[in-house]
């Protein structure tokens, strides 16, 4: 009935490309000119019976043999006045296009069964019955319901797609927000200060804000403002074919304080359906996001077995652009499908977002402690923060200038390993936790299960939620930091590691340091100790200016190097 008719969902966009307008679509608007193009006439006392067809453009409409008027359409099914609100609102492509909606009156003029009037029956069309008008009469009333049956349908479509769209609307707004924040913030690196103060911001920038918020119309970003110096930090769970994903998010959004504040981003390779319908499942408290490059990498013939490697870092490259480029965010939180976080995860990353911006030898801050398994941790001091020179991963936070420098020379593969080279750490550090703040569960992975029978399935993941926002986090600044560590570490007990193991002869909880002064000497030491031995472009993993720190039977130790140390040696790797 109708021929060669195909429904499309209108898309309609601002002058920035984002969809917009929800409360009086032009698709509306669209869907009522495109009803005027069906040739849906009426018939008058004389006039023949019309029909609901397509008449290729430039076709005149053909007069079709006169007969008897059908009976009047029902109030709510179509009037002589014109079509019900719903019938207006269908998109209908490829009908040509009048200047105005047609009006009553007679049908157009051509022979039966020809393309410039109606269908002759036996060839399918609803043509008049010999004889009589009964059959037109029934054909109209059937043409009319099939219409409104067709109305509703896309209605019912409309609908979905409406709701799709305020989403769009509303991750738009909270970009508008951050965009907002950014502007108010106090210069791209802060002074750190102890959070329960106000902060004071230079007296310029104290009039410069008091100006934005009274100049000009207010956006919703101004209308709805987050609370002042309040940055929006998203979380990006970087996905691939782990069901299991559904563990990592369930905790996320268990534990997030604000989804506005913290929107999930879940980017997707991989191309798997049933983690897709798992992420999906989710509905408006994630975004998902699907990297659209799925293809094989060609690699050198000996990296062959390493194809996952490759794909994970043209994976990451994509999704952080994703998140700094389209989404314009200005830093980000990045965990994998495999990682479950604890109740002060955000909070924790809260209070560290100000330190990472004030500080320029800090590049990242970490949730994660590679020496976190239990015996090695204080669970006395769930609040302690160390500086750390190896670059953690497993729950990090980036910021949008740091990408900007590392996405240019972004390597193929191994992407965490070349985090840790000189060239790229140019002697900065991270921030990680005493006791982590992530845990991973999964085992299977491109790296087979290295090191987590051993090492990774014992980290301890906190369960004590701690009110960092609260703390006094400035100690954590370099030269703050630096002149209590070196003077803890080297103002420690030494010791020799056979007096820790039998622990006779020490008394109290410490500090003890246990002095490496070459690669053999530190892997020995590190392996009777317990704590992680392999080292990356001669960096140990949580070392910092060369020194371990971890627990031992219940005693604070330093695995440290000879007092006067200034760099790490690459050979050592």
């Amino acid at each position: 009935m109708l021929d060669s008719c195909m429904l499309t969902p209108p898309v309609f966009q601002d002058e920035d490309g984002i969809p917009s307008d929800f409360s009086d679509p032009p698709g509306g608007r669209q869907l009522t000119d495109n009803l005027h193009r069906l040739a849906f006439l009426p018939p008058t006392d004389t006039g023949p019976v019309s029909v609901l067809r397509r008449v290729p453009p430039g076709e005149k409409r053909q007069q079709l043999p006169p007969g008897p008027a059908p009976p009047p359409v029902p109030s709510g099914h179509g009037s002589q006045k014109g079509l019900p609100d719903p019938v207006r609102r269908v998109p209908v492509r490829g009908l040509e296009r009048p200047a105005a909606a047609l009006p009553l009156g007679p049908a157009p003029p051509g022979p039966p069964g020809g393309r410039g009037g109606r269908r002759a029956r036996g060839e399918g069309g609803v043509g008049p019955r010999q004889g009589g008008g009964g059959g037109a009469a029934a054909a109209q009333a059937n043409l009319a319901g099939e219409v409104i049956r067709l109305a509703e349908e896309v209605e019912v479509q409309l609908e979905t797609q409406k709701k799709l769209l305020k989403q769009i609307e509303d991750h738009r707004a909270a970009w508008a927000r951050q965009r907002d924040v950014g502007k108010r913030q106090t210069g791209h690196r802060e002074e750190v200060q102890d959070p329960r103060e106000p902060s004071e911001a230079p007296q310029e920038r104290q009039e410069e804000r008091g100006q934005t918020q009274k100049v000009g119309v207010a956006t919703p970003a101004e209308a709805t403002p987050p609370r002042p110096n309040e940055p929006i930090i998203p979380i990006l769970v970087i996905a691939c074919d782990r069901v299991t994903v559904k563990r990592s998010l369930d905790r996320l959004i268990q534990y997030r304080p604000s989804a506005e504040l913290h929107p999930i981003v879940v980017s997707q390779d991989c191309g798997h359906a049933e983690t897709a319908r798992v992420i999906g499942s989710y509905g408006d408290q994630v975004t998902h996001i699907s990297q659209p490059d799925l293809s094989d990498i060609r690699v050198r013939p000996e990296h062959r077995k390493f194809q996952g490697y490759y794909k994970i870092s043209r994976h990451y490259r994509w999704a952080l652009n994703q998140v700094f480029g389209a989404m314009g965010h200005s830093s980000v939180v990045i965990v994998e499908d495999d990682l479950e976080v604890a109740p002060d995860f955000f909070e924790y990353f809260r209070a560290l977002y100000p330190v990472l911006r004030a500080d320029p030898s800090l590049w990242c801050v970490s949730a994660w402690n590679d020496n976190g398994r239990d015996a090695l941790v204080d669970p006395a001091k769930p609040g302690l923060l160390h500086r750390t020179d190896f670059f953690p991963g497993l729950g990090w936070m980036l910021l949008r200038d740091m990408w900007a420098e590392l996405e240019p020379k972004w390597p193929p593969a191994f992407w965490d390993d070349w985090m840790r080279q000189p060239e790229q750490r140019r002697g900065r550090s991270c921030v990680r936790p005493e006791v982590s703040r992530t845990i991973t569960f999964g085992r299977k992975g491109v790296s087979l299960g290295q090191f987590f029978d051993q090492y990774l399935r014992y980290i301890k993941l906190n369960a004590e939620f701690v009110p960092f926002t609260k703390h006094d986090l400035s100690y954590l600044l370099k030269e703050k930091y630096d002149d209590a560590f070196v003077k803890e570490v080297y103002g420690a007990t030494p010791v020799r590691i056979e007096d820790l193991q039998q622990g006779g002869g020490l008394r109290g909880p410490g500090p003890y340091r246990v002095q490496y002064s070459s690669r053999d000497s530190f892997k020995v030491f590190a392996r009777n100790l317990g704590v992680m031995d392999d080292l990356k472009s001669g960096v140990p993993r949580t070392g910092y200016r060369g020194v371990v720190s971890f627990l031992h039977r219940g005693r604070r130790v330093f695995l440290a190097p000879p007092e006067g140390w200034t760099q790490y040696d690459v050979s050592w790797s």
